[in-house]
């Protein structure tokens, strides 16, 4: 399932299924610690009325989820055509306190009064283990407490008329000792009423209330998050005296000053695009933690189906996140990524695989030999993006003060790597694995993304007074460029994939001539290519070979790519980034109208809340993998940005 709203305040994320219920609760991290995942299953609503019940998952509601365009709160609609009931949730985490919120609008649709029962169920794993939490009833203040160690989660909620909370509860045990869950005791209209209980543990809350016909009432549910069971308690306490309408307003005004950062670039965009960029830029700004680390996907999902998640720091990820942020003028997480990445780099200059958001080393698939011989497990093109994307940030900013104080930590460190590793046979940057992390070999894309940084380094130590760093990195970048002709493939006309030299007695040079995406758009982002011409004629094969070769249309990464394939067996299925780049390609050599082409594909395959995937079904448009991923947004966002751009000149 994906998730088609991410909440979030840079300390407590929140997704949103399909359906609109909680499947995604990371705290105190956006996207370390999630309390509740898709393996664990969702949080639950369900309605009793007339003696009968659903649950709002059970396929019987007609359902739509949304949010906002100028501010992060969603909008789920639900309505019941037999139960003759509709509810509708304004949903949001409030960027000043760890609180989540849920204003539920419960509308009768009979033609008589009636009595309607609203059930919230909760279930978290707060310890990794799935045992040793602790679920209770706590009856002075009236709320459910969910707790292991530092980590204390808060439940409850009250009637928007008056001050009457729920009015039954029940705690127990879920996913243990054959035990379903605590919801089930729902299903009946009541509640037992048990106060404690420990292990795998869930609880659930009744509200009742009598409508008129055709009349709603309100109910406001919070869930609240801290490192302590008392100061989740006073802010507790502050709700149950509060309007949280206010809290909705608050919040309203704290995205439109947000938006207020970018607000002249964004009125250059065509009104088509506006509303979708802007969703786009929220995405980006959900995923980033205040701490500085950028996911590259919160949706959980994908532990159904493979080995590991995307809720890590990809270095490169983060990088092409923070591009159109820069460019819009949110600098802030600009600088506390670029923050982020001088703590992390190692003493030798360049930077691992990935990262968890507490900047602690994640997993990893690339060994550290190769041939039996001894090799960095990297990909050398996340150490260089970074560095090229510093420059962005001082061209936009200028704000030579910040940069200038990363010079001896970051910029300096990351380009002597990048000319120590570097092979004498060749005089091409060592291999490495590429940046879709599957192939060791010296690729186009890094060799591209290395050349432009150590343009960028060299220029930093120009401005900053340090003339031979300025030589010894510009030569080596040349000598780069200069041996740029090895990755163009004659035979089909194209910038192959990448090359590597066999060890033995007489080293060969081996090529991979697959054709990729990432070499075209590599060889022309970074400014990577003795002849233009060869460039376009690289373009021209991805046109041949893979653009819209499915009945989907878009662009696969590679020839034949096997991730996440489905059959029959196309090229691979599109990628909305792949496809935004080619439309870049064409703003730039002015053919407007074939850009906007893939700009509406890539909104036509969007869900109807806005949120990109990884990639689509090549048959029915369906989002594959993780869904959002923010380095989709951020495509999107960049291309509207270029084509606007274009549009003024």
């Amino acid at each position: 399932m994906s998730r088609p709203v991410f909440l979030s305040n840079g300390s407590l994320a929140v997704g949103l299924n399909e359906v609109g219920l909680v499947q995604d609760f990371y705290y105190p991290y956006v996207g370390l610690d999630n309390l509740t995942n898709s393996r664990l299953g969702s949080h639950r609503i369900g309605i009793w009325v007339d003696g009968a019940f659903a649950w709002v998952d059970n396929k019987s509601w007609d359902v739509s989820v949304d949010f906002e365009v100028d501010a992060l709160i969603s909008t789920v609609k639900l309505h019941h055509k037999t139960l003759a009931v509709s509810l509708e949730l304004k949903d949001l985490v409030d960027q000043k306190e760890n609180i989540f919120t849920r204003h539920i609008t419960i509308t009768n649709n009979a033609e008589r009064q009636r009595e309607i029962r609203l059930f919230m169920h909760q279930v978290f794993q707060i310890s990794r283990s799935g045992r040793g939490d602790t679920a209770l009833y706590v009856p002075d203040d009236h709320y459910i407490m969910d707790y292991k160690g530092r980590c204390s989660l808060l439940i409850s909620g009250k009637h928007e008329e008056g001050s009457a909370s729920f009015d039954q509860y029940a705690v127990g045990n879920y996913g243990i000792e054959g035990k379903e869950g605590t919801y089930k005791d729902a299903e009946d209209g009541e509640l037992s009423g048990s106060a404690v209980e420990h292990g795998g543990v869930d609880s659930a809350i009744r509200f009742t209330t009598t409508v008129d016909p055709k009349q709603s009432k309100a109910i406001e549910y919070w869930i609240v998050a801290s490192d302590s069971q008392f100061t989740a308690e006073k802010l507790h306490k502050k709700l149950k005296k509060s309007d949280l309408s206010q809290i909705y307003k608050d919040n309203r005004t704290s995205w439109h000053e947000w938006f207020g950062q970018s607000a002249n670039a964004l009125h250059t965009i065509k009104p088509e695009y506006i509303d979708l960029v802007k969703k786009s830029l929220m995405i980006i700004k959900a995923h980033t933690d205040k701490r500085g680390g950028i996911i590259a996907s919160g949706d959980s999902a994908i532990y159904n189906y493979g080995r590991d998640y995307y809720s890590y720091v990809w270095p490169r990820d983060g990088a092409y996140a923070i591009w159109p942020l820069i460019r819009l003028g949110h600098y802030k997480e600009a600088k506390n990524f670029f923050n982020f990445c001088r703590d992390i780099i190692t003493d030798d200059g360049y930077l691992m695989h990935k990262y968890q958001p507490d900047k602690s080393i994640g997993s990893t698939w690339h060994p550290l030999l190769h041939n039996d011989r001894k090799e960095l497990a990297i990909q050398e093109d996340e150490t260089a993006i970074v560095l090229y994307m510093l420059g962005e940030y001082h061209r936009y900013s200028d704000d030579s003060d910040f940069v200038q104080g990363l010079y001896e930590t970051m910029i300096r460190p990351m380009a002597n790597f990048m000319c120590s590793f570097t092979d004498e046979e060749t005089g091409l940057p060592h291999p490495s694995y590429d940046l879709w992390e599957e192939k060791f070999l010296t690729s186009t894309y890094t060799v591209a993304t290395v050349y432009q940084a150590l343009l960028v380094a060299s220029d930093f130590a120009d401005s900053f007074g340090y003339p031979d760093d300025a030589v010894k990195w510009r030569e080596q970048a040349e000598s780069f460029r200069a041996a740029s002709d090895v990755f163009f493939y004659p035979d089909r006309n194209y910038y192959r994939k990448g090359c590597i030299l066999s060890t033995g007695e007489e080293p060969q040079l081996h090529y991979d001539n697959i054709l990729d995406v990432s070499s075209v758009y590599g060889v022309m982002m970074f400014d990577y290519y003795s002849h233009e011409e060869k460039l376009h004629d690289s373009v021209k094969a991805l046109e041949k070979y893979l653009l819209d070769k499915s009945p989907s249309g878009g662009l696969p990464r590679y020839e034949h790519d096997q991730y996440f394939t489905t059959n029959p067996p196309y090229m691979g299925n599109p990628w909305f980034v792949t496809t935004l780049w080619l439309a870049q390609y064409y703003i730039r050599q002015k053919n407007i109208a074939r850009a906007k082409e893939l700009l509406d594909w890539s909104m036509k395959h969007m869900l109807p809340s806005g949120v990109m995937a990884e990639q689509v079904h090549p048959e029915k448009g369906d989002p594959i993998s993780v869904t959002p991923l923010v380095w989709s947004h951020a495509e999107f966002v960049n291309t509207v940005l270029d084509l606007s751009r274009a549009d003024k000149q």
